[in-house]
């Protein structure tokens, strides 16, 4: 498992490349304004096939650069839950709500994810996690084969997501951070923002998400 990662944008966004190096085929999760092209970059650079963007949710921050994706690589496959998408369907909304210096382009999914949807890059395998509160769609990825956690804007490193912008739920909130904390403590955290983490030292030093869960 091949993992690379870049930080930018607005909002210090992560978008993170993953790839099975056997294979070759890679996907990228989430598109974060100004930060994916040296991703793309690399990708290219390695001769890997980029076969998707897969959103962990529709807020602008996760999906401004979703042009420069297809751009590079036409044949990568845009996903996401159902949920979200009306937010990428009118992603130029968001830039006009949020007072954005910059347009995010609307666009339509070419596919959906679900909780418990198994997926695949190369031989790597993968579960979709729906995992609602902070956005209705929220999709977190985990790998059970390698322990990694893609968790989007769940847990970020120190703290948690937001859970006061449209969309949001606070109770179902709860229940998926409860969701993913059931997972093996090693697993390393992916997060939306943030620095690179596991869930055992986020379940001992994360004071926000101690005091939500108790």
């Amino acid at each position: 498992m091949l993992i690379l990662s870049n930080t930018g944008g607005i909002a210090q966004t992560n978008s993170f490349l993953i790839a099975d190096e056997s294979t070759g085929d890679a996907v990228l999760f989430d598109a974060p304004d100004h930060t994916v092209a040296p991703l793309l970059a690399e990708a290219k650079k390695r001769n890997l096939n980029l076969i998707g963007l897969w959103l962990t949710h529709g807020h602008f921050d996760h999906i401004a650069d979703h042009a420069l994706v297809s751009k590079a690589f036409p044949n990568a496959k845009v996903l996401m839950h159902q949920a979200d998408e009306e937010m990428l369907q009118r992603a130029s909304m968001q830039s006009e709500l949020f007072g954005l210096p910059f347009i995010v382009p609307d666009r339509s999914v070419d596919g959906y994810l679900a909780d418990k949807q198994q997926l695949q890059i190369g031989k790597l395998k993968l579960e979709a996690m729906h995992t609602p509160g902070h956005a209705p769609g929220h999709i977190a990825f985990y790998f059970p084969e390698e322990k990694v956690l893609v968790g989007g804007d769940l847990i970020i490193a120190g703290s948690v997501g937001r859970t006061d912008l449209p969309g949001a739920d606070p109770r179902a909130f709860v229940q998926s951070l409860q969701r993913v904390m059931e997972l093996p403590p090693e697993t390393k955290l992916l997060p939306g923002h943030g620095k690179v983490s596991t869930l055992g030292d986020e379940a001992k030093r994360n004071m926000a998400l101690g005091e939500i869960l108790g």
